[in-house]
């Protein structure tokens, strides 16, 4: 969808789906890439030998990876976007819930929907969106969030 609004129009779309992205491919590599940087290498996540002996048969995404690709994915397709933004933060999450594991191999996607959105200071919009990051083939979503973001407009 792409949604690009004006400031005015942002009470229309309050309740409604506003965004779905492509599937990606969480892979081995990625997932490996992930625990170098956060120091995160339970073997859950980096050992295939070992993780295939659990009950998930394989290795799996860090919770907190498929977080943080809520930023990638949004910006491919997610929520609204306002007409003159200067920029955009992130400004945390009222609440996060992990619900299914994301396996090695599997594709996710993100559905946005506009939640709340608030002029809170002059050319100040906090806006939250409820995402869900689904993941192919499953019937449970890997995750749902409340993400606020603060857009600031010329």
């Amino acid at each position: 969808m792409g949604n690009v609004v004006s400031a005015s129009e942002l009470g229309d779309f309050v309740g409604k789906e506003v965004g779905v992205t492509d599937w990606i491919e969480i892979d081995q590599q990625r997932i490996n890439q992930f625990a170098d940087a956060t120091g995160d290498h339970q073997y859950i996540h980096v050992d295939p030998e070992r993780a295939a002996k659990t009950p998930f048969g394989t290795t799996i995404a860090h919770g907190f990876l498929t977080l943080s690709l809520m930023s990638m994915l949004s910006a491919k397709n997610g929520g609204i976007k306002l007409e003159n933004t200067v920029m955009g933060i992130n400004y945390g999450l009222d609440k996060v819930r992990f619900i299914n594991p994301v396996k090695v191999g599997k594709k996710i996607r993100a559905r946005f929907q506009l939640a709340s959105a608030e002029e809170k200071k002059p050319k100040h919009y906090l806006m939250k969106h409820n995402v869900t990051i689904e993941i192919d083939g499953e019937d449970k979503p890997a995750l749902i969030a409340e993400w606020l973001g603060m857009t600031v407009v010329a």
